[in-house]
């Protein structure tokens, strides 16, 4: 009699790599967004272009700080 065979989707170390896939948009959009924010604020309070230089840095700080969080998150659950 044959075997049967393995179920590949029972074991979700399988999908993790998934949980890499949305965080470089995520970086992305979180600068994007801030970046725009900033552009946008400075032509309604005619400040350019220290918003912008402002919340652009915001952007990159918080978006590299979820990020790093993240991947630690992640290889900690892995090492589990």
């Amino acid at each position: 009699m044959e075997s049967e065979p393995e179920n590949k989707f029972k074991n979700k170390n399988n999908f993790r790599y998934l949980k890499y896939l949305g965080l470089g948009s995520q970086l992305a959009a979180t600068v994007l967004v801030t970046v725009f924010l900033g552009l946008w604020l400075d032509k309604k309070l005619n400040t350019s272009p220290f918003l912008t230089i402002v919340l652009s840095l915001l952007g990159v700080f918080s978006a590299l700080y979820n990020f790093i969080k993240t991947v630690t998150e992640l290889e900690n659950d892995k090492n589990k």
